[in-house]
């Protein structure tokens, strides 16, 4: 199994308290992983590496395991899972705070967090600050080609094509603890600094449809609304929805409407980093639009989006008359 690189936030592993949160539990299980392994030597990691649970130890327990020197070794591992559950008792608190100012020497603490919805406790905010903290977030399906391409070029030293990117992301989706078993097998049919094209994704049996639906968004923002049309059939029947491409498409015109008012630049200034080159395609897109077209094609989709929600029809229906009321709108133009 190829591992993990450390992400830019945590530097190298010499020590001190790691705070891993958020919703993506594959990626934080397998950063801290990657940290207990880069502190300890395996000839003494019996003697110095503990796993606790937030759920089950005390407060006595965790402040006599924070306090022990390495043995033999010069680093301790100690691997926290499901901090948040310390967070309701002032003393937990109070203790892994101050360890995370003040780190004992030879100590690796590694706590993996999921911040409780709606919390607005400081003491996350406070462990943030003081430990070194990394974000792991679930990808959005909307960006999740740009980010597996970012991904398996920093997690598994791979460049992922674009169209094998939107294949594996139609094919599997946003759970990334499946897309990571993908990209071993793809990473064992390539060596190191090759391209994970879109025939080794098909030569490792990766089933992949006939439409995508980024390859749909791009149809639509080219004003193909006849191609569209027949791809939404080949969607839907893939398993999408109504309501989801809805969403997607309309992500995808407010960004043509950015280019469209303010240019390339005034996109690339919002895109997250490793999408700002995707500014090019929707400035090629963005010809064929303007501010009065993509303001009318927003409203139209806002009008599908509620009546998708409310209505038992099918959801073909409302997206095709949506596609169609285009398609009109660009013949009479023509």
């Amino acid at each position: 199994m190829i591992g993990p690189l450390l992400p830019e936030g945590l530097g190298e592993a010499t020590g001190g308290v790691f705070y891993l949160h958020g919703s993506d539990e594959y990626q934080k299980e397998a950063v801290a992983r990657a940290l207990v392994d880069a502190h300890l030597d395996p000839a003494t990691a019996d003697f110095n590496y503990d796993l606790i649970r937030g759920t089950e130890v005390t407060v006595e327990t965790l402040a006599s395991v924070l306090g022990t020197p390495p043995m033999m070794g010069e680093w301790r591992a100690v691997l926290i899972r499901d901090t948040q559950a310390l967070a309701s008792s002032p003393r937990a608190r109070s203790l892994l705070l101050r360890v995370a100012k003040t780190p004992p020497p030879g100590l690796a603490l590694i706590l993996l967090c999921t911040v409780p919805e709606r919390s607005s406790a400081r003491f996350y905010r406070d462990l943030a600050r003081a430990a070194r903290s990394v974000e792991f977030q679930t990808p959005s399906l909307n960006d999740l080609p740009a980010w597996l391409m970012d991904w398996s070029r920093t997690t598994f030293r791979r460049e992922l094509a674009e169209d094998a990117a939107r294949g594996l992301a139609q094919a599997v989706g946003a759970n990334v603890a499946v897309l990571a078993q993908e990209m071993e097998k793809l990473s064992t049919l390539t060596n190191e600094g090759e391209d994970i094209t879109i025939e080794v994704v098909r030569s490792a049996g990766t089933r992949l449809p006939r439409q995508d639906r980024w390859q749909w968004f791009d149809l639509v923002g080219q004003r193909r609304f006849k191609n569209a049309l027949a791809g939404l059939v080949v969607l839907l029947e893939h398993g999408e929805t109504g309501v989801g491409l809805t969403i997607g498409l309309a992500t995808h015109l407010l960004r043509l409407g950015i280019v469209v008012d303010g240019g390339p630049k005034a996109l690339e200034a919002v895109l997250p980093g490793n999408q700002r080159w995707l500014a090019r395609r929707y400035a090629s897109q963005a010809r064929g639009w303007t501010v009065g077209s993509i303001e009318t094609a927003i409203h139209g989709l806002l009008k599908v989006d509620r009546m998708l929600k409310a209505s038992p029809v099918s959801d073909s229906h409302f997206l095709e008359s949506w596609l169609l009321e285009q398609a009109a709108v660009e013949a009479e133009a023509a």
